[in-house]
């Protein structure tokens, strides 16, 4: 009777272990990384924002280079080979709106933004780039490198990247780490606030990620310099909205930077 009651109650205790297990799977598993119904919405809720701030109608790659400080030279020389082939290449899905170099911020870094037809235009320009004469030009470039990174944004609808254009002077670069849920907010913000600054610089493009480092946004203005650049955004400090959007800004992101560029010889935009 002794041995039966003890396996009885192995048996019970075993399965509330299994049970009490179970229950903090389940708890851990949420702590971490969200039940799934709360994952599911999560995505539906970043997809849904994406189509609502979306121009949708391109996909654009944001190439980062970060070069060799004794390479530049090479480097640049290697990047127009490759990036002037394929703009003018026919068969490709791809425009390069812009390339550039920075000379306020990460030195030797440079950045290539490339507009693809949609997702789709990506997929077949870089299928094609794969099996032509292209990778052995881009090959050219890695010896230069220290590293290069790549991600995929879209267009604000409010904010389209401008045609090529040539108008000198320097671009500045803007990118911000917003807080993950914000991207629609942001949008908002920026819609009103935008048309304060419009009234002094026209707004290249922005961008915000969809692969790559998510949450991420991107805009670009240009100026003939950067003391103008300083007397266009106290002007704007003035016009009613302006500071509001600045105080929102803020409030999304985590981390925001600013780099100073100037463009190459074969850019789009000058």
């Amino acid at each position: 009777m002794f041995v039966r009651l003890s396996t009885q109650a192995v048996r019970r205790n075993a399965a509330a272990l299994v049970q009490a297990q179970s229950r903090r799977g389940i708890s851990v598993q949420s702590i971490l990384h969200g039940s799934p119904e709360a994952k599911q919405e999560g995505d539906v809720q970043i997809q849904q924002h994406s189509r609502l701030v979306a121009r949708g109608k391109y996909v654009h790659g944001i190439e980062v280079h970060k070069v060799k400080p004794n390479a530049v030279s090479e480097y640049k020389k290697a990047a127009e080979a490759y990036y002037t082939a394929i703009k003018e290449d026919p068969e490709l899905h791809v425009k390069l709106t812009g390339s550039w170099e920075t000379v306020v911020g990460e030195q030797d870094t440079f950045y290539h933004i490339l507009e693809y037809e949609n997702y789709s235009g990506f997929d077949k320009t870089t299928q094609k780039i794969r099996t032509s004469e292209h990778t052995n030009t881009y090959n050219q470039l890695i010896p230069y490198l220290r590293s290069r990174s790549q991600q995929l944004c879209q267009e604000f609808a409010f904010f389209p990247t401008v045609p090529p254009r040539t108008e000198g002077g320097i671009f500045e670069l803007r990118t911000y780490q917003l807080h993950p849920g914000t991207l629609l907010q942001w949008e908002h913000a920026w819609r009103k606030g935008i048309e304060a600054r419009r009234k002094f610089v026209a707004p290249v493009g922005a961008w915000f990620s969809q692969v790559g480092r998510l949450h991420q946004v991107h805009h670009m203005w240009q100026y003939p310099d950067l003391h103008t650049r300083k007397e266009t955004r106290e002007k704007a400090w003035q016009l009613d909205g302006w500071s509001e959007t600045v105080s929102k800004t803020a409030e999304y992101s985590m981390l925001m930077d600013a780099v100073i560029l100037e463009p190459l010889s074969f850019s789009s935009l000058k």
